[in-house]
Formats: C-alpha cells, structure tokens, sequence
C-alpha cells in the first residue's frame, strides 16, 4: 500500500481527467491538454482551448440539464481524445496499399476511418451489453418461468443481469495489455489531482504517495448511473405495465425504446447525485462513494509507474498554465498525416509569420527524400518523419535560417556545409562559380577572395579537376577557415587556404581572381530579412557606406597579384556594376554579365 501523504489544507479543484493510449488528457475551465508519451520516449502535449456556443454554456450551468450535456460532450471529446492518442502512439510501420490508395484518391487517413468505425462499433456494443442482452436474459427466464412476468423479481433479475454484465465486462477487459496500462495512467491522472488537491508540490514523489482512488472519477458516475438505470426503469416499466404486451417481440422492443428514451434523464440525475456525493466527506457520503471506490481500486485503475506519473503531471500543469494566460498558445501533437493537408497547414503557418512558403516545401522535400516536384503525390507522412519535420518547423519560426538548419546545401553538385561562421550560398553565386569554370585554362593559379563556406574555390578545383590548375582560397575569419576546410576534405577537393585581410598574406600572382565580396550598404543590413541580419555574419554582408568599400581595396592592390593576361570575376549588387567599373577604371577591358534574372550581377575584367 503506498505510504500516505501528511494532509494540508485542501484546494479546491475542477481539473478532470481521462487515461488514454500512453497517456493522460486533464480538462480545466477553459481548456483541455492531452500528454502521450510517443514511442521515442518523449513526452507530447496537445493542448486546447475549449469552445462551446452560448446556448451550451447556459445549458451546462442549468442542474439536471448539464448532465445531459455533460455525457455527450465527454462522449465526443473523451473519443476524440482517444484518437489522438493512437495517432501519437501508434506503431511505426510502412503504410500499406489500401493506406497509400485512401490518402491517394480521397486524402483520408486509415487511422480516421478505423477509428470512426470503432466508435460507431464501441456505441452498439454497449447497447448491446447493457441494454439488449439483459432484457434478452429476462425475457428468456419469463417463457420458463411465466409467474415472474410483472412481479418485483422481474426487475430484480434484470438489474442482477445488468451488474453482472457490467462486472464481467470490467473484468474480462483486463485481460488485454493495453487496457492493464490505460488503468495505471488512470491511476496517475488521479493521484495527480488529488496531490494538487492536497496541497503539495506536483514533484513525481509526491504523486505517486497519494491515492489512486478519486470521489469524481468517472468510473464512479458510470456505476450512479447504473445504479438508477436499474431503479428508474423498474420502476417506469412496472408503473405503465410493459409486462402486459402480449407479444413477447413487442415487449422487448418497447423495454428498450424506453431505456433509450431515459438514458438522458438518468445521465442527468446521476451527473447531480455524483456531484452532491462528491462535495461532503464524512461518513455518510462515503456510504455512497464506497461502491465506486471499490470498482476503482478492482477494476479500473492500477498504481503507475513513475514515467506515468510525469505524463500526467505534464498534462495537469498545462492546463493550470493555459486557464492562468489566456493568451497562451495552443500546441497539437506531432502525428502521421496526409502530405498534401500537413504541408498545406505548414505554408499557412510559415505565411502568418512571414516566412517564404518555399522553405515549407523543401523541408518536406529533404524529410521525405524526394524532389520538390514530387510532393503533388499524395502519400501519408509517418510519424517518424512528422516529428522530424515539426523540428525543423519549430526552428525555423524562431528565425534561424533553414539551410543553417538542415546544416548544408547543394552548390554545383558539391555538399557545402553552413552555420552562423559562413553566409549561406546564393543560386547567383552559383552562375558566378559557373562563370569562373568557363574562364579556367590549363595550369591556371585560381585565389579566390573572401571564399566563406569555400563553396566558389571548391566549385572551381572539382569542376576543372582536369586542367591541372592550383586553387587557394582566402578569408579574413578564421571560423570560416575552418568550416571552408572541413567542406573541403568532405568533398575530396584540393584548396589551399589563407588567413588574410585581403591580400595581406597573399604571396604570388593568379591567373584568376574570383571574388564575391560583402557589398550591401550599411544602412541597408538593419532592413534585411530577420533570418539574414540576424544570424548570417554581418562581416560577410556590410560594405561599407555605399556598399563599395572592398570593391576600393581590391582594385587598390589588384595589379601587383593578376598575371599578365589574367582576368578577375566580381559579383556585385543589382544596381552597383557602373560603379564598380568606375573604380577599377578598366571600362574597356570589362564585360557586364547578367544573371538569371536579367540583372547586371558580375563582372569580367582583363588585365
């Protein structure tokens, strides 16, 4: 028996809950959050607020009334729930044809059809149990017993066959592992809510001292309910004399319209009965709290394991959090999915917050190994690669540039690694490395200046790797060095690399002299995109004043390092190739090209 918690001072609570698959699901006043513990060990939480329409909200508050309201909307949610759960913890495994064919043709998920299909079946068995087979059980006892047809024993027999269904039903789910398990989550929803009831900290210690049995638990109203079913409809169906139809068939039926037509009333009647029981804790409340402590203690909870206790522990602070700020934000779980739906919620989330839909597009692509072209073919998108991509997500509504995040790109067909020591290489610098292979002779020196991620230099020396050519490549930072060097040996390139402030370490005359230095103006960095000021390096970016400063440094020493007949390639801004001219005076020596866009983006100048 757990040792018992020292009693405080007792805090009144309408935090409910419910187990589900791994989990725990806590409802407060004005949200709800469900806690999985997903096959990776991890703890989930989805977590939202509640919406009712003002007809319901006056209907919840009116006695009798409100237990009608409260049993369907528990039915809706409480399922709704389940599923979600299942989609959290369900088995990673390769989606079958007829799964590949629903998301295909009609973008369903199997685990929505399977589980609309449960609950729909879940409903008649428990007409079935509850309601038909008893009233089959009596009536089959009446064609050997006649004497009993309208006597007291009738309805006592059909109140013995409805308790006895219930408790073999309770008992003989037991059996079943999954449901052992969602009784010990049961377990910890309750003794996380009456730690918090008792005063004390929601630490896992403290939750697992307390007691696994709760006055509110809903296992107790199912049993009121029951309870005034048997009652109830005893006394209904002897008080209009159902017993005296004739017709044995007629009869059934109309015992069984009117457990149908009371279920409401009863759930109504009962929701209050469980509510007054529930406020007092002497003696006598407990003679009627005792039958549904028992159920519990037997039958529907079981004492959790700690990593159950902090699942529940998860889903009851969130809710305490969420009824505090109203303001705080929903979160949903990381499930399987259809790709068209999950990428189609992913752009309207990246568009909310001003982030280019296209980035939505390639972290599916690269998640899913296939080409961007590809994702208009419907498929379902595992768990596995949901959680992935929801990382990734995650990431990048912080901000943080997706390349830095996914850690490389593709540049010329080489794998270029990128973090916040390197800018991350634009398609533009791609037609300039293309620009610079065509220019490249055999047995050329190659510098190429400011090289960064070293993505230009390693271009180059893979790209005319048979011309015989050396390739060196220089830049002010050392961190860039280093990340230059490592994209080096992981693309088996050979670059000789310089630490220099220009040419300040450079020795000798190149052939080629590829560039692309920083050239935005200084005023014009604060107005960048938030994931280019704020985490690519502001050395690689700001030019200076007008954006020129490196463009004067160069053409200041250029001479003493081109070889006669040598050329130097420049990018530079979309409106600064005349000034750049200028500055190096070789008008004449010069050509102007043009990128994909039309726009005068480099620079071939002849010495």
């Amino acid at each position: 028996m757990a040792e018992k918690v020292k009693k405080k001072k007792k805090i009144s609570c309408s935090i409910g809950g419910q187990a589900v698959l791994e989990g725990v699901m806590m409802m407060g006043k004005t949200c709800m959050a469900t806690a999985v513990r997903d096959p990776d060990g991890q703890i989930q939480v989805e977590a939202k607020r509640l919406k009712t329409t003002p007809a319901l909200s006056r209907a919840s508050k009116i006695p009798f009334v409100r237990g009608i309201v409260n049993m369907v909307a528990s039915l809706v949610r409480g399922t709704r729930t389940l599923m979600r759960s299942a989609a959290v913890y369900g088995e990673e495994e390769e989606s079958g044809r007829f799964e590949k064919w629903l998301a295909e043709k009609f973008r369903i998920n199997l685990m929505t059809v399977v589980s609309t299909i449960s609950v729909f079946l879940g409903v008649i068995l428990a007409v079935a149990l509850f309601m038909v087979l008893p009233n089959l059980g009596v009536s089959g006892l009446k064609e050997l017993f006649p004497s009993l047809s309208g006597s007291a024993w009738e309805y006592v027999l059909l109140g013995v066959f409805k308790l006895v269904i219930f408790f073999a039903y309770l008992g003989l789910i037991l059996i079943l592992k999954d449901i052992r398990r969602l009784y010990m989550y049961h377990g910890a929803e309750h003794k996380t809510i009456t730690c918090y009831e008792s005063g004390l900290p929601l630490t896992t210690e403290n939750v697992m001292k307390c007691s696994r049995l709760h006055a509110r638990c809903g296992t107790s109203f199912l049993f009121i309910v029951l309870a005034i079913n048997i009652l109830v409809i005893s006394l209904v169906n002897w008080g209009i004399g159902v017993h005296r139809i004739e017709n044995g068939a007629l009869e059934f039926l109309a015992k069984l319209g009117i457990e149908l037509v009371l279920l409401p009333v009863i759930a109504g009647v009962s929701y209050e009965a469980l509510k007054l029981v529930a406020k007092f804790n002497g003696k006598i409340s407990l003679i009627f709290k005792a039958p549904g402590f028992l159920i519990q203690k037997v039958f529907t909870t079981r004492e959790p394991d700690e990593s159950m206790a902090e699942v529940a522990i998860a889903a009851f602070e969130k809710v305490l959090a969420m009824d505090a700020d109203p303001e705080m934000p929903e979160t949903e779980f990381i499930t399987a999915g259809i790709l068209s739906q999950k990428l189609a919620e992913t752009k309207k989330l990246f568009a909310e917050n001003g982030i280019d839909e296209s980035d939505a597009e390639w972290i599916y692509s690269l998640t899913l190994g296939i080409s961007r072209s590809e994702l208009s073919q419907e498929r379902i998108v595992s768990p596995a690669e949901s959680k992935k991509i929801a990382s990734i997500v995650a990431e990048r509504l912080t901000g943080r540039p997706l390349w830095y995040i996914i850690g490389d790109v593709d540049f010329c067909g080489c794998k270029i690694k990128v973090d916040e020591r390197v800018l991350i290489p634009r398609p533009e610098t791609e037609e300039l490395a293309e620009i610079a292979i065509k220019a490249v002779e055999e047995g050329d020196k190659v510098l190429d200046m400011c090289t960064g991620s070293g993505c230009l230099a390693i271009a180059i020396a893979k790209g005319c790797a048979g011309k015989n050519i050396s390739v060196t490549a220089a830049d002010v930072s050392d961190a860039a060095l280093m990340l230059a060097k490592e994209n080096a040996n992981l693309n088996s390139a050979v670059v000789h690399f310089v630490q220099t402030d220009l040419f300040e370490n450079i020795r000798g005359r190149f052939n080629l002299i590829v560039c692309n230095p920083p050239y935005i103006r200084t005023e014009e960095v604060a107005a960048l995109a938030r994931e280019v000021k704020d985490f690519e390096p502001r050395i690689a970016l700001d030019g200076g004043e007008d954006g020129l400063d490196f463009y004067r440094r160069l053409a200041k020493d250029i001479n003493r390092y081109v070889a006669r007949g040598g050329m130097l390639i420049l990018e530079v801004g979309e409106d600064q190739a005349a000034d750049v001219l200028r500055i190096f005076e070789k008008r004449d020596y010069a050509i102007v090209v043009k990128d994909m866009e039309g726009k005068d983006r480099f620079l071939k100048i002849a010495f």
